[in-house]
């Protein structure tokens, strides 16, 4: 639902009625709908009119709605014209696999009393291009310019750009897609930072384990929590790691099927687990800071003296995959030609140290935007981002409808970065503090403050020794062993169960995410915390959210 404060408290959608189809007024009242946004207010009137319309608002305040209905309306008014044919009349862009579920589920809940037809896109009416800011930041550039530029389109259709930001891309497709667009750009209240607690904790690599155990295990942080990591590895590790302690929590990352993602996040907002361990893998790379554009030009010939000296240490990070790279033709040799390669810039070659056999990772793979995450109480930035924008969108994910939340960040000083071997490193955590640095700038332009705590490492230090137990289980073999079991499982339950699941929904209730993985021995005793161990804060009474209570001192 959406926040209500971003709900027009003057209107009703029964205001509709002269311009919206009986079977939508029904559908909304179905789903809950009873007044409009901000956004869907003016949105469907000036849809309904077939101007083209470029919309700025805030993440949760309804633009999906505000295009989904006026495109549905269009189509059913062009239906009542004997002379329509079947074909397509509206197309709807998305950047990533999970908002086009989401989108899909939205349509087919506002198509509940419509029939069902089938679609071509001879004579498209609406197009429309949702999370504008991405859809070619995330490699569609291509597609997208294909679609506009090759005869694909009708020469008069309407479109709608629906943004969070409004950045350099947004002004391209601008160009491609919009005449004359009515422009609406609706700021957030005020008020709004106020719901939104940021906390940063600087601190060494094997810490961030420490001080996650420490938060989860004392249930410093009530409610449901999205852990963002930055590579699919981490995410299994940290994942093998609470484990140990008998704390439940489920991975999503672009390795595993889009049906196991898209029921991920339903379980999740569905309150059947409360931690969910995101990988982040693109870090914000779709999404960088101008200033880190330029740095990463500056650090590019300094990478290349380092690589010998870095080799020593054991890496999480996998290598990214160039888009330019063609994908070999099936025959008896699996190696890749040295052709193959010459096109692949230095930043993006893959390693020929390691080659390993997992399944590829989905390009259309996005968590940090778009994904409707319900009621999070906290985001903990176990790996930082790389720019600041990725920043907020990923704290994006709490505080919203109008509740509280809290985001907590872990940063990486640059002297400690790489020295803690067993729990190896993430490439991108070499920049945490001049990152930081950025998003402490955005969020001041925002209004907004991120605070910095440091933890009584007196209070905390107890738990070192159970945490060192912990991680000496985690080792690489245990962390492939349980990559190679969720993913055959998922792709199990994703593809040969599909049809079951399809005929049987109430099955899904059975098929958990959280489940162990168990690869390697879990110490009972690690289950429960001592009581010579516990703080006083312990106590449930005391502890409150988005507070750390007395194991965190200003």
């Amino acid at each position: 639902m959406p926040d209500a404060r971003l709900v027009d408290s003057k209107a009703s959608f029964s205001d509709f009625a002269h311009i919206l189809d009986a079977r939508i007024l029904r559908a909304l009242a179905d789903l809950g709908f009873a007044r409009p946004t901000l956004v869907q207010t003016k949105a469907i009137p000036l849809a309904l009119e077939n101007k083209d319309i470029l919309a700025r608002a805030r993440t949760g305040s309804g633009k999906t709605a505000a295009y989904c209905i006026p495109v549905i309306q269009k189509i059913l008014n062009a239906k009542l014209n004997p002379q329509d044919n079947t074909s397509s009349k509206a197309l709807i862009l998305v950047p990533t696999r999970e908002l086009s579920e989401q989108v899909t589920a939205h349509l087919r809940g506002l198509l509940t009393y419509c029939a069902d037809e089938s679609l071509s896109l001879i004579n498209l009416d609406t197009l429309v291009i949702d999370e504008a800011d991405l859809i070619l930041s995330y490699g569609h550039d291509e597609d997208v310019r294909h679609i506009f530029g090759d005869g694909y389109l009708p020469k008069v259709f309407q479109s709608f750009l629906m943004s969070a930001t409004m950045t350099e891309d947004v002004e391209a497709l601008k160009g491609l897609a919009l005449r004359s667009p009515v422009i609406l750009k609706l700021e957030e209240d005020e008020d709004e930072a106020a719901n939104l607690t940021q906390y940063s904790v600087r601190c060494a690599e094997v810490d961030k384990f420490l001080l996650t155990y420490v938060i989860i295990k004392l249930k410093l942080v009530k409610g449901k929590c999205i852990l963002f990591v930055n590579d699919v590895e981490r995410s299994y590790r940290l994942k093998l790691f609470l484990e140990q302690f008998s704390i439940k929590s489920c991975v999503l990352n672009s390795e595993l099927p889009l049906n196991s993602r898209y029921h991920v996040v339903q379980e999740f907002n569905q309150g059947v687990y409360d931690y969910i361990i995101a990988s982040d893998e693109s870090m914000g790379k779709a999404e960088q800071d101008e200033e880190s554009e330029a740095e990463d030009v500056e650090d590019g010939e300094e990478s290349k003296e380092e690589e010998e000296e870095e080799e020593e240490f054991t890496s999480t990070q996998r290598e990214p995959q160039s888009d330019s790279v063609p994908h070999p033709e099936p025959g008896p040799s699996r190696k890749r030609k040295p052709s193959d390669t010459a096109e692949v810039s230095p930043s993006k070659q893959p390693s020929k140290k390691r080659k390993r056999g997992h399944k590829d990772s989905d390009k259309e793979y996005g968590v940090s935007r778009g994904v409707d995450f319900v009621d999070v109480s906290c985001v903990i930035n176990f790996d930082l981002p790389s720019s600041s924008r990725a920043y907020t969108h990923r704290v994006g994910r709490t505080a919203r409808a109008g509740r509280t939340g809290m985001a907590l960040s872990f940063i990486v000083p640059q002297e400690e970065w790489g020295k803690h071997k067993v729990v190896g490193h993430v490439e991108s955590t070499k920049k945490d503090e001049k990152v930081f640095q950025r998003i402490e700038k955005e969020q001041a332009a925002r209004g907004s403050k991120v605070k910095e705590y440091s933890f009584d490492m007196k209070m905390v230090e107890a738990f070192r020794y159970r945490m060192e137990d912990a991680l000496r289980a985690v080792t690489k073999s245990a962390i492939k062993e349980a990559r190679v079991k969720e993913l055959k499982t998922e792709i199990l339950n994703s593809d040969k169960l599909k049809a079951h699941f399809e005929d049987n929904p109430h099955d899904l209730e059975y098929l958990r995410h959280d489940k162990p993985l168990h690869p390697t021995r879990v110490q009972s005793h690690m289950k429960h915390i001592p009581k010579y161990l516990l703080p006083k804060i312990a106590a449930p009474c005391l502890i409150k959210t988005p507070s750390f209570g007395s194991v965190l001192k200003a």
